[in-house]
C-alpha cells in the first residue's frame, strides 16, 4: 500500500524480485498508510480508508473493492505466465480480470481508435508505421495505463449506466512489449501482460476518474510549465530546404499579419542528415538567420534523430565511440542499422553518462540560437528491420537490461537526455522538447505529437480521440499535425483542422515532402482569412490556456478533456469523442465532415452560452450548431469568467495592460494564472493566481476576485465583457460603488465595463 487509494502488485516468475527500478515512476517515497490487515485460512485482507484488497491464497487471485465495499476489479484466473507473445523464458506475466457489465475503458495513450477501449485488443510496442489511419496498431507511443468507469449498477446487477459510478486505474509498469485485451478474447474479461520481466502493476481506486488521474500523475510525474511561445502557432514542413525559404516564410507571416511563434527545421538543415551539424550550403548564415527571426518574434525548432552516422571524422561519431556511448550485442559488437544518414550507431540513453554526453551535444545549436528541439525516429525506427534486436545490452541506470526489456522506454530516455542537457545549458529558461516516441512518465521530460498522419477527413476526426486519450494517460501536452502530414490537403480541410488545432494543447501545421503547400495562405484569400481568425482566437485565449496548463502541472488534469471526465455520471458522455472540453469551461465541437454547415452537439448538464452569439442554452440535450466554414461551434459554461487578451502577432510582444474578462452569468468559480512565461522563477513563487467567484443568472450577477501570489502582473486595466444578460441592467457596481462609463452594445447584447484592478463587479436589474 503506497497511499490509501494506491496499491502496488508484483509477481516474479521465480519469486526473486529485483530492485524495482522503473523509468515510469517519479514518486518512490510515500507517507505511511494506515492499513488494517486480516488473515484467514484462504485469504489475506488489506484495508485502507479508500480501498480493500483481498488476496486469495490458492490460486493466487486478487480483488479490489472501494470504500463502500463495492467490487471494482477481481482476477478471473490466478496470476501467471506466459505472455502470449513471449520470446524468452520464462516470459512475462499475465493478469486476467473480470470486465464488469457496462464498464467503460479509457487510456493507453496514443491509439488510432475512438475514446472507448472496450471490445478490442491492443499491442503496446513502440513502432514506426510510416503513416497511419484508423485502427492501425501499434504506433509510436506505448503508455500501459488504463482507466475504468464502472456503473454502480454493474457492481450488483443489470450493468446499466445512468447514475452513481466508481472508477479505477491500472498502470502496468513494464517497458517491454505488452498486450491489453478489453473484452476482445472474452467479452466479460480484460487482461494485460508483458513479454518479459516481472508482472508489476499499480491499482488506483477512486470515486471519480479525475481522482485516478491525479493519483496516476502523482505516481508518474506531471508536466513542467512550457515557455509561453510553445503555446502559440507553429509552422513546419519536411522540409523548408534553405535559408531563403525560411526567411521568406517568416516574412509572409508578418506581412499577412497572421500570428506565429515558431518555424521548424526538418532533417534537411543538417549536413547529410548528421545530427548536430548544419548544411552550410543551404544555410550559410544560419546564426544570423536565427537572430533575425528572433528579432521578428519567431523561434526556431530543430529536429534531432536517434541514429548517429557511422562516419570516421564526424565528431559525434568519434566521440561516441571513444565514450562507449553506443549499443552493443552481448559479445560487445557494436550494433548498427540504416536510417536517414545511412548506417548508424545508436546511443544507450539508459546510461546516465551517455545521457549527459548527449545533452552536452546540444551546446553549439543552443549557442547558434535554436530555441526548441524535436526528437524523432526514437521508437527507435530503423529502415528495413523496423527496430533493434531484443538482445542488445543496455546499462539501465546500472541495473543492466536487454533491449526487449526496455524497448518502449528508449524514446523517453532520449527525450530525457535532451531535456536534462538543455536544463544545464539554459538553467534559467523553460525548454520545449518534442518527442515522437514515449512511455509512461514521459510528461516529466517532454511533450508529444501524434506522428505521421494523413491529410484526410478521417485523420482530422482521429485528432480528438487521440488527443483525449493521451491527456488521460498523463501526456497532456500533445497535438496532431494540423492539415495532415502525408498526402494533399484541401482548403476546406485545412480550415476545419486549423479551427480544431487552435483548441488543442500543441498547435502545429506540418506537411510532408511532395505534398501540396498548406501554409495558412496556400488555398487563397477565403481560406487564409478563416485560418487567420482561428489562429488569432488562439492568441486571444492564451490567458485561459496558460491557466489550463498550470492546472495540469498542479493536478495532472488534462488540458484537452473528454466530457466524461467532468460529467461521469451522465451516460451520454461516456463515449463522446467528437467534441471536448478545453480546460473546464470551454466546450469545443469541431466540424469533422466535408461540406457540412452545421452539426449536432451534446451539451452536458447546466446552462451553456454560445460563444459567437451569446445565446443561453439549457444542457442535458443535443442542440443544432450552425457552422459555416468560418465558424467552429464553441460554448462556454454559465458561471465562467473567461480571461482573454487582445490579438498579438507573437508572444514576445509586450503584454497588454488590458486584460479582457468575458463574463458568462451563472454560478461558478474560475481561475487566472500568470507568470513571466519564460523563466523558472514560477517554481520559487514568482507567480500570481486570481480566483473569480461568481453567482447570479441572466438578470443579475456578482463576481468577487481574490488574488494570491507575488508576481507583479503587467495587466493593470480590466475590460469586463458580460455576455448573455437578459437586457440592459439598471445598476453596475465596481467595488460596491456605481460604475462610471459602462455601456451596453445592443448588437452583441454585451455589457462592457472598463475598470482598473478591483475586487468586485456587480450587475443588477438586467431584465427584458
Amino acid at each position: 500500500m503506497l497511499a490509501p487509494s494506491l496499491i502496488r502488485v508484483r509477481l516474479a516468475p521465480d519469486g526473486q524480485f529485483g530492485a524495482g527500478f522503473s523509468y515510469a515512476i517519479a514518486k518512490t517515497e510515500w507517507p505511511v498508510v494506515d492499513v488494517a490487515f486480516e488473515e484467514s485460512a484462504d485469504a489475506l485482507l488489506l484495508r485502507t480508508a479508500a480501498v480493500t484488497c483481498r488476496v486469495q491464497r490458492s490460486p493466487c487471485r486478487l480483488s479490489f473493492s472501494d470504500a463502500n465495499g463495492r467490487l471494482l476489479a477481481s482476477d478471473t484466473d490466478g496470476l501467471g505466465w506466459p505472455h502470449p507473445n513471449a520470446t524468452a523464458e520464462p516470459g512475462g506475466g499475465i493478469c486476467r480480470q473480470r470486465l464488469a457489465p457496462g464498464a467503460h475503458i479509457y487510456g493507453l495513450g496514443e491509439k488510432a481508435f475512438g475514446l472507448e477501449r472496450r471490445g478490442r485488443r491492443y499491442d503496446l510496442v513502440n513502432s514506426d508505421p510510416e503513416c497511419y489511419t484508423w485502427y492501425d496498431d501499434p504506433l509510436y507511443q506505448s503508455i500501459p495505463f488504463f482507466l475504468a468507469l464502472v456503473p454502480v449498477e454493474s457492481l450488483g446487477s443489470g450493468g446499466k449506466m445512468g447514475g452513481a459510478t466508481a472508477a479505477y486505474g491500472i498502470l502496468l509498469d513494464n517497458a517491454s512489449h505488452s498486450v491489453f485485451d478489453f473484452g476482445h478474447g472474452q467479452s466479460d474479461q480484460l487482461s494485460f501482460s508483458a513479454e518479459t520481466g516481472e508482472l508489476c502493476y499499480y491499482f488506483m481506486a477512486a470515486p471519480k476518474l479525475i481522482d485516478v488521474i491525479e493519483t496516476y500523475t502523482a505516481l508518474t510525474g506531471r508536466i513542467l510549465l512550457p515557455p509561453l511561445w510553445a503555446l502559440g502557432y507553429h509552422q513546419a514542413r519536411w522540409s523548408y530546404p534553405d535559408e531563403q525559404t525560411v526567411r521568406d516564410l517568416a516574412s509572409e507571416f508578418r506581412r499577412r499579419r497572421i500570428p506565429c511563434d515558431a518555424l521548424y527545421l526538418d532533417i534537411d538543415y543538417m549536413d547529410g542528415f548528421r545530427c548536430f551539424t548544419w548544411n552550410e550550403q543551404a544555410f550559410p548564415n544560419h546564426r544570423q538567420m536565427l537572430a533575425d527571426l528572433r528579432a521578428e518574434g519567431i523561434k526556431t525548432v530543430a529536429i534531432i534523430d536517434a541514429g548517429i552516422k557511422m562516419d570516421p571524422g564526424y565528431p559525434v561519431h568519434d566521440d561516441g565511440l571513444a565514450n562507449g556511448a553506443f549499443l552493443t550485442y552481448p559479445d560487445g559488437t557494436l550494433f548498427h542499422g540504416p536510417v536517414w544518414p545511412g548506417e548508424c550507431y545508436f546511443p544507450d540513453f539508459t546510461s546516465p553518462a551517455v545521457r549527459r554526453w548527449w545533452g552536452d551535444l546540444y551546446a553549439p545549436l543552443v549557442e547558434d540560437g535554436i530555441a526548441g528541439f524535436w526528437n524523432d525516429m526514437n521508437e527507435p525506427s530503423i529502415f528495413r528491420q523496423q527496430t533493434m534486436p531484443g538482445v542488445l545490452r543496455h546499462d539501465f541506470d546500472g541495473h543492466g537490461a536487454a533491449h526487449r526489456e526496455i524497448h518502449n522506454a528508449y524514446g523517453t530516455q532520449m527525450a530525457r537526455a535532451t531535456a536534462e542537457g538543455l536544463a544545464r545549458l539554459r538553467p534559467a529558461e523553460r525548454q520545449l522538447v518534442i518527442s515522437r516516441s514515449a512511455f509512461a512518465g514521459h510528461q516529466r521530460h517532454a511533450m508529444v505529437w501524434t506522428g505521421d498522419n494523413y491529410s484526410t477527413w478521417e485523420s482530422l476526426r482521429l485528432t480528438i480521440p487521440m488527443g483525449l486519450s493521451l491527456g488521460l494517460s498523463g501526456l497532456a501536452f500533445n497535438g496532431a499535425d494540423v492539415g495532415g502530414f502525408m498526402g494533399d490537403c484541401t482548403g476546406e480541410l485545412l480550415a476545419r483542422w486549423t479551427q480544431l488545432g487552435a483548441f488543442t494543447p500543441f498547435f502545429r501545421n506540418h506537411a510532408a515532402m511532395h505534398s501540396v503547400q498548406q501554409e495558412p495562405w496556400a488555398f487563397g484569400s477565403e481560406i487564409e482569412a478563416i485560418c487567420k481568425r482561428a489562429i488569432e482566437l488562439r492568441y486571444e485565449l492564451l490567458p485561459y490556456l496558460v491557466t489550463a496548463f498550470w492546472e495540469c502541472s498542479q493536478t495532472g488534469l488534462p488540458i484537452m478533456r473528454p466530457l466524461v471526465l467532468a460529467y461521469q455520471s451522465d451516460p451520454r458522455t461516456a463515449t463522446v469523442d467528437d467534441q471536448f472540453l478545453l480546460g473546464g469551461d470551454l466546450l469545443v465541437a469541431p466540424v469533422l465532415e466535408p461540406g457540412a454547415n452545421g452539426r449536432r452537439v451534446y451539451l452536458p448538464a447546466g446552462v451553456w452560452i454560445e460563444f459567437w452569439t451569446g445565446q443561453r442554452l439549457a444542457g442535458s440535450r443535443d442542440v443544432w450548431a450552425d457552422a459555416p466554414l468560418d465558424r467552429i461551434p464553441l460554448y462556454v459554461k454559465a458561471g465562467t469568467v473567461l480571461p482573454m487578451q487582445p490579438v498579438i502577432q507573437h508572444t514576445d510582444e509586450p503584454v497588454s495592460e488590458t486584460l479582457i474578462l468575458r463574463v458568462y452569468p451563472g454560478t461558478g468559480e474560475s481561475l487566472l494564472y500568470e507568470d513571466d512565461g519564460r523563466s523558472m522563477a514560477y517554481r520559487t513563487g514568482d507567480s500570481r493566481l486570481t480566483r473569480f467567484a461568481m453567482r447570479g443568472d441572466e438578470t443579475w450577477l456578482e463576481v468577487v476576485l481574490r488574488v494570491e501570489g507575488a508576481f507583479a502582473s503587467p495587466r493593470t486595466q480590466l475590460r469586463w465583457e458580460v455576455i448573455g444578460l437578459a437586457g440592459v441592467p439598471d445598476l453596475v457596481e465596481v467595488d460596491r460603488h456605481e460604475a462610471d462609463g459602462w455601456r451596453w452594445d445592443e448588437t452583441s447584447r454585451m455589457l462592457v465595463v472598463e475598470t482598473g484592478l478591483c475586487n468586485q463587479l456587480a450587475v443588477r436589474g438586467a431584465t427584458r
